[in-house]
């Protein structure tokens, strides 16, 4: 068993509950971690029996491009797409962090991190 992890991705994107932050944008950061048996990648040294995780960052992409109201909305989407495509995932994590968030005063973030 292994983990793969996808730190930092950072996306400027248009989610949020306020109307304003859905035209304006903020820059957001997704991390993922997928644990996954990795015996026969190590062995093998082919991407085929491997996670690749250049296509769980396109899937992630992808995810971020669509608008949502909720941090929830978007972890859940990226988890359910990843699992949708990706085959040996054992249990993925992914962290979505709204940069700046208009709170109300100076708030570097705030995540939200779902896991399945």
């Amino acid at each position: 068993m292994g983990t793969i992890r996808i730190e930092d991705m950072e996306f400027y994107s248009f989610h949020g509950h306020f109307k304003e932050e859905r035209i304006v944008g903020n820059k957001f950061l997704v991390d993922v971690n997928i644990e996954t048996d990795m015996t026969m990648a190590a062995e093998s040294d082919n991407l085929k029996d491997a996670v690749n995780y250049q296509r769980v960052y396109e899937i992630i992409k992808q995810q971020m491009d669509h608008k949502s109201h909720l941090l929830e909305n978007i972890a859940g989407r990226i988890l359910d797409a990843i699992y949708a495509e990706m085959d040996g995932i054992k249990k993925a994590t992914v962290k979505v962090s709204k940069m700046n968030p208009p709170m109300g005063g100076k708030i570097g973030s705030v995540s939200v991190v779902l896991s399945r």
